[in-house]
């Protein structure tokens, strides 16, 4: 059974950067697609960026396109999201999810079936 953990959230000024981690315990990520997502208080979670399962194709919400970037290690057991020019509104629980049938370019939360447990992201203006 994969387990999925994020890292790398905080408190960071407006402008600033973050740069999260996800890393696999249990085995590879080599065949999933992935995803980050977040969760703003009183707010549905929203789809942030995916990228494949080969790590070829990467893809944005419009709201962060340009400022966030997601990759992959080569040995496939941890993904990022590089968060740069971070905005109050970018404030939220992170979480990182993986989906088994590597679909391609999915962006609805129930595309994914596996999900780690979020972490913090607070921007300050």
């Amino acid at each position: 059974q994969v387990q999925l953990v994020e890292s790398g959230g905080g408190l960071v000024q407006a402008g600033g950067s973050l740069r999260l981690s996800c890393a696999a315990s249990g085995r590879t990520l080599t065949r999933y697609s992935m995803g980050w997502f977040r969760q703003a208080p009183g707010k549905l979670r929203e789809f942030v960026a995916g990228i494949s399962f080969s790590g070829r194709t990467t893809y944005y919400a419009d709201a962060v396109k340009g400022r966030f970037t997601i990759s992959r290690d080569n040995a496939k057991t941890t993904v990022f999201l590089e968060m740069n020019s971070l905005k109050p509104e970018d404030t939220a629980v992170y979480y990182c999810a993986a989906d088994s049938n590597a679909s391609y370019k999915r962006t609805r939360p129930t595309d994914y079936d596996l999900w780690g447990r979020g972490t913090q992201v607070t921007v300050s203006s």
